[in-house]
């Protein structure tokens, strides 16, 4: 949150209110573009086909696990370390890193599980021009081109992708500055030091010197040709007021990868944009950088809080995936043959016969570090999301309770005003699971403490909600008040745990609590200290049932470049420039390994973020940043959520109702409607906004709003085993619908509607004063049950649907089984024992299928099979429950206490067979109407075996 919070010191008051004239709206002035980032400027300046580099094939070393080529930049005489990693799973990595680097260069540690275990890689043929290896898979191969460089991948006769295809790789050596006396003397000391390496070294290798590197044996000297050509940006960097140093000078890296017949390229979140990635050919790249971006714009590449380096290209024959292993700045370029051609324009070509196969070419550049990249592929979207788990890994699986409803503001103003909110809930008749403390509930916004006026017993508040079976969150950011009189400054300052500015003092910036610290998450140390913080007797006040937020870790720093941190504020070993993107992914995880050990292990935490990378997923959940009560803010959380769940993150949402300024009745209503169908279901609002609990609306609207919490709660054992599943698999959630209909090109751009799993399809209404929807029902084959009115529609069709107020367009697909809670109480953990209906809905063949998984819903006893899982199965007239997991042992109260079977026929009877083979005759209603058979009070154990037959 980017804008006024409370009371602050003069001076930030200041600053802030001027950040604050006018409307609310992101500054874009703010935030650079990239002619503003001379890194960006200077690579995309670069022409293509005019590649530098080519590969030095008698270099070319091959072991069992990995391949090495040497690549020389002709202009500079520069030398890369070329690797080639054929990877299990059908994945590829290319690593590309200076032969001799001035000093280490940085790789992203950390976010990988493990290193990605490899498969052999073999010679087919080799000469002069280049070489070819087998990849194993298939007829699959990889191309090695001498000059230029270039990376083919192909299966049988088609390339998958191709590397350097464009020639705009570029590798920026470093180097000491050349306009310098101590550069002078130190070049000279090296290649004096190198020389005597020379003559001495055991490890000396005498034909070396015949050969192009015994002139550039040091690769920090720079040609005469690069002494001549110096651009402004290289040495040091100026933005607005604030400067930059760079003492190795320019670093960054870029590599082209095109795409033959590719149409259709997605991911590389976080940004407000649609599904479907645009072309940047006349614009600027998407960008990829962690900020803090007050009320941002919509549809355009501007970065946001969180920075996920993967992008998936699908057509109908394959879908495969990119993933740029970077933590710095990173901007990414995307260009289309067909791009700006009509559909006429397209079946023109197709009637006359065009040979132009279509194609996207992406470029990749970041400011520092190497190039490490892994190249997934495929074939389905399914095995993309396995092959991505396998590097990053899955989801975590959150507590049952963190599945529903979530009540927050900035900021609830003291104990009294929760425990009335709470009370408004239950008067209203309105389940929910989580209220929510913004930073006033601090004292003096100092993290780890309660205000001690309006917080005074914050265990007897904790208490409260813990007797109701519910649960609080209060906010953890990551900047840290200068006050010597503070427990958490003093311990973080005497250990050395403060990022440093590059003089070696301890960083400070201005953020919520005025002056302040930023902890260097990176370091181990620091991150184990941060997690001990949490225990209970460390954090005062604190029980098992609060959990934690961290916002403003991109890391936001309101006097900095960008509002954000110095690139030459030093962690360690390196400068901020090479860390970036991976700072909020540090402070997501150190706190998600506090919250679990203050329960010894056993507890599964609950911890929301705002700034992300790749394997923040493994950590919790985010939400879509600051955004605004406006229409197009509502449509823009749809592909926002799409598109991390297909980089691995699941559990998202957005504040519904808006962030800022104050929604209309109707868009807060039809906000609930969308967020009751996202995996993160949280309300929040800005502290100038008016009150807007659910029920400050009025009757009509209270009962809306009302009607759609309960439904989100009848879903949750759906939500449950979905989130089970993305744990296992990596599969998204929330899901767009190309994933599930990957041959249907219909589906390819749509993201007005999404999937919950496979078996629910939802169409929010998102247009002011709708009075019709219009949902493309997907699957030729395929038949939609409306799970309101259970009205039957074929698949493969637009379907205009017409809409009230109370309208939520949702569709059960036929053919699959979803269970329910119907009884809903008020919080999900009221509702633990409480029966099952299970919906089953039949397809044209008349069967479905589905599943029951129950555990205790916060524990990780799940791991050490301590879980129900359930088959559910209907053909030839039975339904079916039969266990997947017999050596997993756990036991439930629930029950079945309904099965609703949408598209069925009226039958004679209907007898239950029990496990232990006793059979009973059940009652049933039919509705011919709708073809609905509803049988009631079965009874039998949800963790047993049975069936049920129509006869």
């Amino acid at each position: 949150m980017t804008c006024l919070r409370g009371r602050m010191v003069p001076v930030l008051v200041v600053w802030l209110a001027l950040c604050l004239s006018g409307t609310w709206a992101v500054d874009r002035s703010n935030f650079k573009t990239c002619d503003q980032s001379s890194f960006c400027k200077r690579q995309r300046a670069l022409k293509p086909g005019e590649s530098p580099y080519r590969a030095l094939l008698e270099t070319m070393e091959l072991t069992n696990t990995r391949l090495t080529l040497q690549l020389i930049n002709d202009n500079n005489k520069v030398r890369l370390l070329l690797e080639l990693y054929r990877l299990q799973g059908n994945m590829t990595r290319v690593k590309i890193n200076e032969l001799k680097p001035l000093k280490p260069r940085y790789e992203v540690p950390d976010v990988l599980v493990r290193e990605p275990p490899t498969e052999p890689l073999s010679v087919l043929s080799q000469d002069e021009n280049g070489v070819v290896l087998s990849l194993g898979v298939e007829s699959q191969r990889v191309i090695v081109s001498a000059q230029p460089f270039r990376l083919d991948i192909v299966e049988g006769h088609n390339v998958l992708m191709s590397l350097n295809s464009r020639g705009l790789l570029a590798f920026e050596h470093l180097r000491m500055r050349k306009d310098t006396f101590s550069y002078k003397v130190t070049s000279t000391v090296a290649s004096l030091w190198d020389n005597i390496k020379r003559v001495f070294s055991s490890q000396a290798e005498p034909e070396a010197e015949n050969k192009e590197e015994a002139d550039t044996a040091h690769q920090a000297e720079t040609t005469k040709e690069e002494e001549e050509k110096v651009e402004e940006g290289m040495w040091e960097e100026t933005f607005k007021s604030h400067s930059d140093s760079k003492p190795n000078g320019p670093s960054a890296v870029s590599l082209d990868f095109s795409l033959p017949g590719v149409e259709h390229v997605y991911g590389i979140p976080e940004h407000a944009d649609t599904l479907r990635l645009k072309t940047t050919d006349n614009g600027d790249p998407y960008r990829l950088y962690n900020l803090d971006v007050f009320q941002y714009e919509l549809y355009n590449p501007m970065a946001l809080y969180g920075a996920v380096p993967v992008m998936l290209a699908h057509n109908t024959q394959r879908t495969t995936g990119i993933f740029w292993l970077n933590a710095a700045e990173t901007w990414v370029d995307i260009s289309s043959n067909t791009a700006g051609k009509t559909v006429f324009g397209k079946m023109l070509d197709y009637v006359q016969g065009s040979s132009e196969t279509p194609q996207t070419d992406v470029r990749w550049i970041s400011e520092s570090g190497i190039i490490d990249v892994f190249i997934m592929l495929g074939p389905t979207p399914k095995d993309i999301f396995s092959q991505y788990a396998s590097l990053t890994g899955t989801q975590s699986f959150p507590p049952l309770s963190s599945l529903g409803y979530h009540q927050c503001r900035w900021n609830y103003n003291d104990q009294e005003d929760v425990r009335s909110v709470d009370a408004g809930f239950d008067e209203h008749d309105i389940p929910y699971d989580f209220i929510w403390l913004d930073i006033e509930h601090t004292d003096g916004k100092r993290y780890f403490t309660w205000d001690p006026h309006k917080f005074a017993s914050p265990k007897d508040m904790l208490q409260g909600l813990k007797d109701k079976k519910r649960n609080m969150v209060a906010i953890v950011d990551p900047h840290i008040k200068v006050d010597s009189n503070y427990k958490i400054h003093n311990e973080i300052r005497s250990r050395g745990f403060y990022v440093k500015n590059k003089d070696g003092g301890d960083y400070e910036g201005w953020c919520w609590p005025g002056n302040a610290g930023y902890p260097d998450f990176t370091q181990p140390d620091m991150r184990a200290w941060w997690a001990s913080m949490f225990s209970y007797d460390q954090y005062e006040g604190s029980m098992d049932n609060l959990y934690t937020w961290n916002d403003m870790n991109e890391p936001s720093v309101f006097n900095g470049p960008e509002v954000t941190m110095h690139k030459d504020a030093v962690h360690g070993s390196w400068e901020h420039r090479d860390v970036h993107n991976l700072y909020g992914l540090y402070v997501h995880r150190a706190t998600m390994e506090g919250l679990i050990q203050r329960s010894g292990g056993v507890e599964r935490p609950f911890v929301l973020t705002r700034a992300f990378f790749a394997g923040s997923q493994r950590y919790g959940a985010v939400w879509t940043g600051d955004n605004a009560a406006e229409w197009d803010h509502l449509k823009i959380s749809i592909p926002m959520c799409l598109s991390l769940g297909l980089v691995g993150i699941s559990f998202c949402g957005a504040d519904v109702g808006g962030f800022f300024k104050s929604p209309s009745p109707e868009l807060l209503v039809r906000w609930y409607q969308t967020g009751a169908y996202q995996p993160f279901f949280r309300a929040h609002a800005h502290l100038d906004t008016p009150r807007r609990e659910p029920w400050l609306f009025g009757p009509e609207n209270t009962a809306l709003i009302r009607e759609v919490i309960r439904q989100r709660y009848t879903f949750l054992p759906y939500w449950y085993q979905l989130f089970y599943h993305a744990y296992r698999t990596g599969e998204p959630v929330m899901r767009a619908l190309w994933v599930e209909y990957p041959q249907d090109p219909a589906t390819f751009a749509v993201d007005d509607e999404f999937l919950i799993g496979r078996d629910l399809l939802v169409h929010p209404v998102t247009e002011e004063g709708a009075r019709g929807v219009t949902a493309f029902l997907p699957g030729k084959e395929e038949v939609w049950f409306d799970i309101h009115t259970f009205q039957k529609h074929n698949g493969a069709q637009n379907l205009y649907i017409p809409v009230t107020m109370s309208s939520i367009p949702v569709f059960q697909r036929g053919g699959s089984i979803i269970p329910r809670k119907l009884r809903v109480r008020r919080s999900s953990a009221c509702m633990e024992h409480d029966p099952y209906t299970l919906f089953v809905a039949l397809n044209t063949r008349r069967t479905a299928e589905g599943e029951l998984y129950i555990d205790d819903g916060h524990t990780f006893n799940f791991d050490n099979k301590e879980f129900i899982h359930r088959r559910l199965f209907f053909s030839n007239n039975v339904l079916s429950s039969v266990n997947v997991a017999p050596e997993a042992q756990f036991t439930t109260k629930s029950w079945i206490e309904r099965v609703v079977i949408l598209g069925a026929s009226k039958p004679r009877k209907v007898t239950l067979i029990t496990a232990d083979g006793h059979k009973s005759q059940l009652d049933f209603d039919f509705d011919a109407s709708v073809s609905v058979l509803t049988i009631r009070k079965p009874s039998m154990n949800a963790g047993e075996d049975w069936s049920m037959a129509l006869q």
